[in-house]
């Protein structure tokens, strides 16, 4: 019960009120969007860029930690997709949207805030570890499997369809700040202090804006309709997801205690707001992926106390 009010209840009450004021008038629609804008386009990709900067890579980049929260988040993408397609009849495209919100975490704006209130931020290396390859790798998976859902029967050469999936992530600023963090922390770049200083002073906004912003946006979602493939989405993402990174980090790759919880904790945190914007971008599931973002939001306040529990 303690973790439930010292670590979970602050987060959800940032995003509760970004929820509140919106619903009630008191911030519009456009500063939303233009608060959304700033912590997803500058904010976060700085605190992105500083914590990878100075990250220890030799010594965070454990294999078996990546491969933990990875393989659960695959599966949960395998079994969305399989779910969406053979339960529920939809087309590839929309299972492929549906099983992008399985594989997709909200990493940053719940998962990074929570495991900083339960353990302080010098347990967070695992987290930043997960997170430096998570929007690369998650968006390529996504966008190659939408590309190739979509191309089928069109013959579109392979040529062209890789460049549609490398201007996508090329164009993403999540994956611009990780790869200018990885250019300063291998080639060792040295860095002006002020400039630091300035990158540090937008980072500390990132999770605040973020978090008040992410209530504001739920506002528009309508948990309505397709309640059993939406049901389904969130046992992927909040219990399966997190269940098959436990299982292989503690009993396969023996993982550190605080390896474990950066795993499970990153990989615990409801669909994000990204796996939305995804299934805007390409016009699938839509309502699937707003509710499932809605819904799981609200849901993971239970489960990630399941989980704060179940770790050592």
């Amino acid at each position: 019960m303690q973790a439930l009010f010292e670590v979970i209840v602050p987060v959800f009450l940032l995003v509760g009120f970004g929820y509140l004021a919106t619903w009630r008038k008191w911030i519009g629609d456009d500063a939303i969007d233009g608060l959304m804008r700033f912590a997803q386009s500058f904010a976060v990709p700085c605190l992105l860029f500083q914590s990878i900067a100075r990250l220890d890579l030799g010594a965070n980049f454990d294999p078996g930690l990546l491969v933990s929260f990875y393989a659960g988040a695959l599966a949960s993408f395998a079994l969305g997709y399989a779910g969406a397609r053979r339960i529920f009849g939809r087309n590839p495209v929309d299972a492929v949207a549906i099983g992008f919100v399985c594989l997709f975490s909200n990493t940053l704006l719940l998962g990074l805030p929570i495991m900083e209130r339960a353990y302080g931020t010098d347990a967070l290396s695992g987290n930043f570890a997960i997170i430096s390859i998570h929007a690369p790798v998650l968006y390529a998976i996504g966008v190659t499997a939408m590309e190739l859902a979509r191309s089928r029967g069109t013959g579109l050469p392979a040529r062209r369809l890789a460049g549609q999936i490398g201007g996508s992530l090329a164009r993403n600023p999540l994956v611009i700040g990780i790869a200018l963090g990885l250019v300063v922390n291998l080639a060792r770049v040295p860095m002006p202090e002020p400039a630091m200083a300035a990158v540090g002073m937008m980072a500390r906004a990132a999770l605040p804006a973020a978090l008040f912003g992410l209530g504001g946006v739920l506002v528009r979602y309508r948990p309505e309709g397709d309640m059993k493939t939406i049901l389904m989405v969130c046992v992927l993402s909040l219990l399966v997801h997190p269940a098959i990174t436990w299982g292989l980090g503690r009993h396969v790759f023996g993982l550190s205690i605080e390896q474990l919880r950066s795993a499970v904790v990153t990989a615990s945190a409801a669909p994000g707001v990204n796996a939305f914007l995804f299934s805007s971008m390409y016009g699938a599931a839509r309502r699937v992926a707003a509710s499932s973002v809605l819904i799981g939001t609200g849901l993971a306040m239970v489960t990630v106390w399941f989980w704060l529990s179940v770790l050592p």
